[in-house]
């Protein structure tokens, strides 16, 4: 069956969202699917399906974790292909190899159009920089994420559409996980 990877948006994150690793697991299996493995807390997800489109799975699983979890989250569906590429697409390479706990890449529900691009640069105040490549959002926080006013909220709000931000060391842990 093919792989593929799912990031569940705001789990475990400021003490909202709560869901055990364990549960997530079981979710997976309990739907069907394959050899379901996580990493770490914040709801990242390797498992095996059917070969169907990410929309619909996506779809699919928002509506069955709020029936069997509770739980209102937006899931971002990636196959394997798509993450490695969002990983070699990476316009901070710098950033990855010195600092890349600093370095986001952002899964997004849809590609930003170039005025969505603009209206986001435009709002950035402080050193950050971003670029986007497809559904995928790269932000370098020379800062760090928690000093930046370029939050999740500004970022969402500007390029109108919906995200979810791992760092680098855990974007390139998801690829590895998906290899084995």
């Amino acid at each position: 069956m093919p792989v593929r990877m799912a990031l569940l948006r705001a789990v475990n994150v400021g003490g909202t969202g709560k869901l055990a690793m364990a549960d997530l697991r079981d979710f997976f299996g309990d739907l069907g699917f394959g050899n379901a493995r996580t990493l770490i807390q914040t709801g990242n997800v390797v498992f095996e399906c059917d070969d169907l489109p990410g929309d619909e799975l996506e779809t699919f699983l928002e509506t069955q974790a709020s029936t069997r979890l509770g739980l209102d989250t937006t899931f971002y569906v990636r196959t394997p292909d798509e993450w490695n590429d969002a990983i070699a697409a990476n316009p901070f390479p710098e950033k990855a190899r010195d600092d890349p706990s600093r370095l986001f890449v952002m899964a997004l529900k849809e590609a930003p159009g170039a005025y969505a691009m603009g209206a986001l640069e435009d709002a950035i105040s402080g050193p950050e920089r971003v670029h986007a490549s497809g559904r995928h959002l790269y932000i370098d926080y020379p800062l760090g994420v928690g000093k930046s006013k370029l939050t999740n909220v500004l970022i969402e709000r500007k390029l109108k559409t919906r995200g979810t931000a791992r760092n680098w060391n855990t974007v390139v842990k998801i690829a590895e996980m998906a290899k084995s």
